[in-house]
């Protein structure tokens, strides 16, 4: 007796729609040929006008393209969409750092932070992935494993969320308060650089969100081969997340320096295109007591940057959950500010902010391969109220 397996019913599942928010100029222009919204005479004028309801106006409904017809409108809203990613959870720290909580996919949850008061108004942490493979062993977020990297409609979601909450919409040209990105929340940007990049072009396109490339900063921990290529393609400004000034100690404290050691490190940063006295690198450098805070240890560091135009970031180390580091005290910190700033580097020492709700450097973790945190936290107040 034999058996035969009848798939004539079986259907596939329709491909979700794409979301115009995360494609490039061309990428736009080309989506609106395949999908037969338009000709390819019309293709680059109609991306333009849509274009600047996507990323200038904000707008989330075809319908409101007052100069799109109605007959396209409708052809766009059967092939695309402009949804934004469910916020679970939004939180407003005391000095008024905002972090949200965002789901961009089923148990995909990413962390963002709006940080006032930095760079010409305020900055956005973006996160580039879903976890983080690097296993930096003073930073809360290196305890999540990678899940995936984002997309670059993921990348471009985070910030027209905080825009939404902002309420910045039309895009403002004085006055605004989100005047910088920094790829500095979860994941290593460098290992999405495609995704990063166009995202990159999207929100510094002028006729668009329109921050330009010199506020928006790539933070890494030393991928090497990539980073003269994300000078190439994307033309922002440089973070090295340093932390130590030999291989011993990097390679607990960041475990990729085994990978590239400092000696290769330091060559690819002094190879970043366009690095000059106007185009510093920023080297971060997380307060460690007792591990990475002393005196030689900051001599140390003003003899590994000598001859690179760069400033020193000190970062008062930001407390996590199961965590055996300390802070550094504030009179230690300043000291080591003050060897490297009479060596003639800029060394601010960051304020924390968002400590209070777990917003701060270094603090950003989603449970999404887990338990969502949001609802973690329901849980525990409803313990706390039924004892």
């Amino acid at each position: 007796m034999s058996l035969t397996l009848d798939l004539s019913r079986t259907t596939a599942t329709p491909a979700a729609p794409v979301n115009l928010s995360g494609l490039t100029r061309e990428g736009l222009r080309q989506a609106l040929i395949d999908a037969g919204v338009c000709d390819a005479t019309k293709a680059k004028m109609r991306a333009s006008q849509i274009w600047g309801w996507i990323h200038h106006y904000g707008v989330t409904d075809f319908a409101l393209m007052s100069n799109v017809a109605k007959d396209m409108q409708a052809k766009l809203a059967q092939h695309f969409t402009l949804a934004r990613p469910e916020v679970i959870e939004r939180q407003v720290s005391k000095d008024g750092t905002r972090k949200w909580l965002i789901r961009t996919a089923p148990g995909i949850e990413i962390e963002t932070v709006y940080i006032p008061d930095v760079g010409r108004a305020g900055a956005l942490c973006v996160s580039s992935q879903v976890g983080c493979t690097l296993n930096c062993s003073f930073c809360h977020t290196g305890t999540q494993k990678l899940v995936r990297n984002l997309t670059a409609a993921e990348i471009v979601a985070q910030v027209q969320v905080a825009r939404d909450d902002l309420g910045e919409w039309p895009s403002p040209k004085e006055d605004r308060r989100l005047s910088n990105i920094v790829f500095m929340g979860m994941g290593e940007p460098l290992y999405n650089l495609d995704h990063v990049s166009d995202a990159i072009d999207i929100i510094s396109d002028g006729e668009g969100i329109a921050i330009s490339r010199r506020r928006i900063t790539v933070s890494t921990s030393g991928v090497v081969p990539k980073i003269a290529e994300l000078g190439e393609r994307t033309g922002t400004m440089l973070a090295i997340s340093l932390h130590a000034t030999n291989d011993p100690l990097r390679d607990v404290l960041v475990p990729l320096n085994k990978k590239f050691p400092l000696v290769q490190l330091m060559d690819s940063i002094r190879a970043y295109p366009g690095l000059g006295n106007a185009k510093r690198v920023t080297f971060e450098y997380v307060m460690l007591k007792g591990v990475n805070d002393s005196p030689d240890e900051a001599r140390a560091l003003v003899k590994l940057i000598q001859g690179i135009p760069a400033k020193v970031n000190l970062i008062p180390f930001n407390p996590w959950p199961g965590t055996d580091y300390e802070c550094s005290d504030w009179k230690t910190i300043e000291a080591f500010a003050a060897i490297l700033n009479r060596a003639g580097y800029a060394s601010p020492i960051r304020t924390p902010r968002g400590r209070d709700i777990l917003a701060a450097c270094g603090q950003l973790k989603s449970e999404s391969e887990k338990i969502r945190a949001s609802a973690l936290r329901k849980a525990e107040q409803a313990a706390v109220e039924a004892a």
